[in-house]
């Protein structure tokens, strides 16, 4: 396959490397990558100018979809509403012929996976799969090398599984107060000593509600025993 082995060192030759030139997500999980357009565009031109051309001839695909229940963020009731989320994650393994002009070929492996709310995982994944296949089959270094060359697995925390939030429990009512009246003898005569020991009669109402005529009763029993 002379040819072939000819024309790939001379894409290689030409492709000697690429930028990560965009931001892929948001805050503590965005991360640099390099745009699938930029990639396909540079080996489009690399691989027409040296007569290859590459097709996709299989794929073993696997699904997995992840549904739990949650705290809706935007809802305005108290406690808040919950409501179902998803997440659909697909892996691909892909196969490709790498075809010369001269009718030699070879098949390469691309491997990607992707994650989405609904159905574009599989575009993912297998935007991942074609973009990989290039770069490894080419050996196009992407970026800085020091992506997996300086930073060892073990030195990477490991991400920790979230815990589903729950609606927080409506606050308990406060028991009513109970009347305080002459008739209940037991609590009019310790609320009496209460009051003889120095303590206010606020604080009496603090845990009875008192009509203006039992208060006043109160007061001169309160005199009475002082």
């Amino acid at each position: 396959m002379k040819a072939l082995a000819k024309a790939v060192i001379a894409v290689m030759k030409e492709v000697k490397g690429m930028e990560k030139n965009s931001n892929v997500g948001k805050g503590g999980n965005s991360y640099n990558g390099t745009k699938d357009q930029d990639v396909k565009e540079v080996f489009n031109e690399a691989l027409a100018r040296n007569g290859l051309c590459i097709m996709p001839i299989g794929i073993e695909e696997e699904t997995q979809v992840d549904r739990w229940e949650g705290v809706d963020p935007w809802s305005k009731s108290n406690p808040k509403d919950t409501k179902w989320y998803q997440t659909v994650f697909t892996k691909v393994k892909t196969k490709y012929l790498l075809l010369h002009e001269s009718g030699e070929s070879q098949e390469i492996a691309g491997y990607g996976h992707g994650v989405d709310p609904q159905d574009k995982g599989a575009g993912k994944a297998t935007t991942y799969a074609m973009k990989n296949a290039l770069l490894y089959t080419f050996l196009t270094p992407v970026g800085k090398i020091d992506d997996a060359e300086t930073t060892h697995s073990n030195d990477i925390a490991t991400p920790q599984p979230k815990a589903t939030p729950q609606p927080k429990a409506a606050p308990k009512a406060k028991p009513a107060k109970v009347e305080l009246k002459p008739e209940n003898a037991e609590k009019w005569e310790k609320a009496i000593a209460f009051l003889v020991s120095g303590r206010l009669i606020s604080e009496v109402e603090a845990s009875f509600t008192l009509s203006k005529v039992n208060k006043q009763l109160l007061m001169d029993a309160v005199l009475d025993k002082a």
